[in-house]
């Protein structure tokens, strides 16, 4: 179900022929994958089969063995090291659980990307580092703590201000919401999609949350037998892969889609009118 037929200039990421292996053992063999410009790609699999390996590769952070990786029309093999640096602060990158420095403060970890990448002064890396605080829906006070002293949630968000620092068109979530409890990953959810369409970002979201998936992906990549199977929701639940069907069709796919169900034929809001910088509220209260 892949688009083979799309141009060069269509897509965010091309992966062609990937292979990845940890001593003997293969994780990917000749694997193609392929994300279009301006969706929300989710990516998913059975534990092992390398959903954050791929991710990691794709941003240079793993070796590959074998294939070639085309990342905004780039062949990374090919950059010089300062070609490579430029692509790199072109997409940004929330790991899981936000991956904050420790020792810094949250607008101290925002700033990190924007020193290395661009030469600023005092003034304007604190005023950029705020506007990125507040888009990901952070209150202000915030920007002054110190990673252990925010919630889960809220270290992501501040891991999501951070990979917003340098305007990405690209942004990669590795288990977005792993850990936040059904509340705020949805919220979470919603702050991807509102940030998506008013920044007209391409995301590559890993993620096991089936509920994540018919809220804001496009599309799925379904890592399975050391390749990717890629459709809509509705191609996906009829691929008769079993894996396939029980994760799409299972207990909790029927849920999540009742779920989903439920959502849009109660009149719910329009997502395309939400406000990406307000902070998340629970029964009327800021959190």
């Amino acid at each position: 179900m892949s688009d083979s037929g799309n141009s060069g200039g269509d897509l965010a990421i091309r992966v062609a022929g990937l292979t990845n292996r940890f001593g003997t053992k293969v994780i990917h063999e000749n694997l193609d994958f392929e994300v279009r410009r301006g969706e929300v790609m989710g990516l998913v699999g059975g534990s092992g089969m390398g959903k954050s390996v791929l991710m990691r590769t794709i941003v240079g952070l793993n070796r590959k063995a074998a294939g070639r990786i085309e990342v905004l029309g780039r062949d990374v093999d090919r950059l010089s090291d300062a070609e490579r640096e430029r692509l790199q602060g072109r997409w940004g990158v929330l790991f899981q659980d936000g991956a904050l420095f420790s020792s810094l403060t949250v607008l101290q970890n925002v700033q990190v990307p924007l020193r290395a990448h661009q030469r600023l002064s005092p003034r304007l890396l604190r005023e950029l580092a705020e506007v990125k605080i507040a888009l990901s829906g952070l209150p202000p006070d915030a920007a002054h703590k110190r990673p252990s002293e925010l919630s889960g949630g809220m270290r992501k968000r501040a891991g999501l201000a951070r990979a917003l620092a340098l305007d990405p068109e690209l942004l990669f979530l590795d288990e977005p919401t792993a850990g936040l409890d059904p509340i705020g990953a949805a919220e979470f959810d919603r702050l991807i999609g509102d940030l998506q369409r008013a920044l007209g970002l391409t995301v590559v979201m890993v993620t096991h949350d089936l509920d994540s998936l018919y809220a804001v992906c496009d599309r799925i990549s379904v890592l399975i037998d050391k390749r990717v199977r890629v459709g809509t929701i509705a191609e996906l639940e009829r691929d008769p892969h079993p894996w396939i069907q029980e994760y799409f069709l299972g207990a909790r796919g029927r849920a999540a889609a009742a779920a989903r169900n439920r959502e849009t034929s109660s009149g719910a809001a329009d997502p395309s009118t939400a406000d990406p910088t307000a902070a998340p509220t629970r029964n009327g209260q800021e959190v």
